[in-house]
């Protein structure tokens, strides 16, 4: 068999392959729970809190506008996930692990709640019980003390593009990244004075890699065969979103605490981690923030009127 004729064959089994749908079944993997990054874990070895907060999330919006970019081809689809409040719900349900840090209440779906809520009274006030006897009302809904709030508000793409490639009697590689960049701002707002008690932001870099490589070989006087390939990886915008929102949610617990809104139920290990914190934000603790007690007053922790979060 000549060269020309192996290469055509194999062209054509390539050809076949990619019209059929063993490749994708081969590639196909089982569906598997959303992995845990380094933020989730960080959130959830959050010390315990002295008082559960009562939380409302009524939304958590895309702000940026941003469609995904494109150099070809105009793109209609988001750059960002639409689903920042579910991931801020979650989040808030992870901090602290099994010692819990909020009561998240349901507000963004409020509407559905409400009129589900209104068939339960229609059937309560028309059917009896088993015993004949008419049922009891709904039990009143929990109401918040703190309201979380704020937004994905920016997506920068092509922040850093670069590349390096080489290649030696036809032989090389090349590899090219990308750099972009989501922020995400983060308040907690007090439903009595409606005070912002705190307000944290939070960036993520996403990172897109390629990889390429080729060989040029003459197998006659005039015959060339080239041999080409890649693999691009791409940093999944949803799991950065995730982090962020993480990594806020962190920071937001650690500022309310330490300007005395809530408190640990182990003070001290609450205080080194306040301080590791204000390391890695300012990059030094301030001299007094050891010595310095959390502020008491209305709404601080020593006065009992506002740690639980609850009105």
């Amino acid at each position: 068999m000549s060269l020309r004729t192996a290469l055509a064959l194999s062209a054509a089994l390539l050809a076949l392959a990619g019209c059929g749908t063993a490749p994708a079944s081969m590639m196909a993997e089982r569906p598997s729970l959303g992995a845990r990054p380094h933020s989730t874990s960080e959130l959830r070895a959050l010390p315990a809190p002295r008082n559960r907060l009562d939380v409302a999330v009524f939304n958590f919006q895309d702000q940026t506008g941003q469609h995904r970019p494109n150099e070809n081809f105009a793109e209609y689809s988001f750059a960002v996930t639409q689903g920042g409040a579910s991931i801020l719900i979650n989040a808030l349900k992870e901090a602290g692990g099994p010692d819990r840090w909020f009561n998240v209440l349901e507000r963004n779906r409020l509407a559905d709640l409400l009129q589900e809520r209104q068939i339960i009274r229609a059937n309560r006030s028309e059917h009896p019980g088993p015993d004949g006897q008419r049922l009891p009302p709904v039990a009143p809904l929990r109401n918040a003390g703190v309201m979380l709030t704020g937004g994905i508000i920016g997506y920068d793409s092509n922040v850093l593009t670069g590349g390096v490639g080489a290649s030696f009697l036809g032989i090389g590689g090349s590899t090219d990244y990308r750099r972009d960049n989501v922020s995400i701002y983060l308040r907690a707002v007090s439903i009595a004075t409606g005070e912002v008690l705190v307000s944290v932001t939070a960036d993520k870099t996403i990172y897109s890699v390629g990889l390429q490589g080729m060989a040029n070989r003459y197998v006659g006087w005039n015959k060339l065969l080239q041999i080409e390939a890649g693999v691009t990886t791409n940093e999944p915008r949803q799991l950065a979103v995730r982090q962020a929102i993480e990594k806020a949610v962190h920071a937001m617990v650690l500022e309310g605490a330490e300007k005395g809104y809530w408190a640990f139920a182990d003070e001290a290990r609450g205080q080194a981690v306040i301080q590791e914190y204000l390391e890695t934000r300012d990059g030094e603790v301030p001299a007094l923030a050891a010595a310095v007690a959390p502020q008491s007053g209305p709404g601080s922790a020593s006065d009992g009127t506002r740690p639980t979060g609850r009105l």
